[in-house]
């Protein structure tokens, strides 16, 4: 199934969504790629995302995990 929201890389490998309308930051390392449906991961400032439909979906907001 071919995704249907619009992603992108920056020159720093930050990946973006447009979701809702809105630019989303859906992380760096821990965006699965290629991305496809039921991958899920949590960005480095705690936002959830699944992939769903063959949409990036955000699930859930959480307080962002503490690197070391």
């Amino acid at each position: 199934m071919p995704l249907k929201t619009r992603i992108w890389m920056t020159g720093s490998l930050d990946w973006f969504a447009l979701i809702g309308g809105e630019e989303v930051f859906l992380g760096r390392r821990q965006v699965p790629y290629p991305l496809e449906e039921g991958d899920s991961w949590t960005n480095g400032i705690g936002d959830i995302f699944r992939v769903e439909n063959g949409e990036v979906r955000i699930v859930e907001r959480c307080a962002p995990q503490q690197e070391y």
